[in-house]
């Protein structure tokens, strides 16, 4: 073979299908999100308790677990939709879920941004009103969820004149 002529070579990249890795790519983000979020809410489960108040850096790392569980969520629920175009249901439930996140955050790390019950001398201090408000923004983040699933209509049988 010389330089003029080129080989043809067939790639194969193990599978048509565009389904499978992106799916295997979401459910590993979100068990790495949802082993981050456990390790900052519940570090005494792993023997990591150090405090026996909820601190900045607990509150930070559950807040990152979070971010994953939404962004594999996100990435799993998307790849439902290919070759479909989103309706405005989807829409909303993907703003939803973003929407969520901002409340959970802004709730989570209220003290840090000098809206919370401890002002900013004082150690940040994960209270009853900023778990509510944490709570508020995974149950929308929920909601945001249920909208983005792309529900096929159900087939109706058709009733047979017997």
């Amino acid at each position: 073979m010389n330089s003029n002529q080129t080989a043809s070579v067939d790639i194969q990249n193990g599978s048509d299908d565009p389904f499978t890795p992106r799916v295997y790519f979401s459910v590993a983000v979100t068990l790495l999100g949802l082993l981050i979020f456990v390790v900052g809410a519940k570090p005494d489960w792993f023997g990591w308790d150090r405090s026996p108040v909820v601190g900045f850096v607990q509150i930070a790392v559950f807040l990152i677990g979070l971010a994953l569980i939404c962004m594999g969520g996100y990435i799993g629920l998307l790849t439902l939709w290919w070759g479909r175009e989103r309706t405005i249901t989807g829409d909303i439930g993907t703003r939803l879920v973003g929407t969520g996140y901002v409340i959970a955050v802004f709730a989570g790390l209220a003290d840090i941004f000098g809206m919370g019950s401890q002002s900013f001398p004082n150690i940040p201090y994960f209270g009853p009103w900023q778990a509510t408000g944490v709570l508020a923004g995974q149950a929308i983040i929920v909601i945001g969820f249920l909208l983005f699933i792309p529900y096929r209509p159900r087939k109706t049988p058709r009733k047979t004149d017997s």
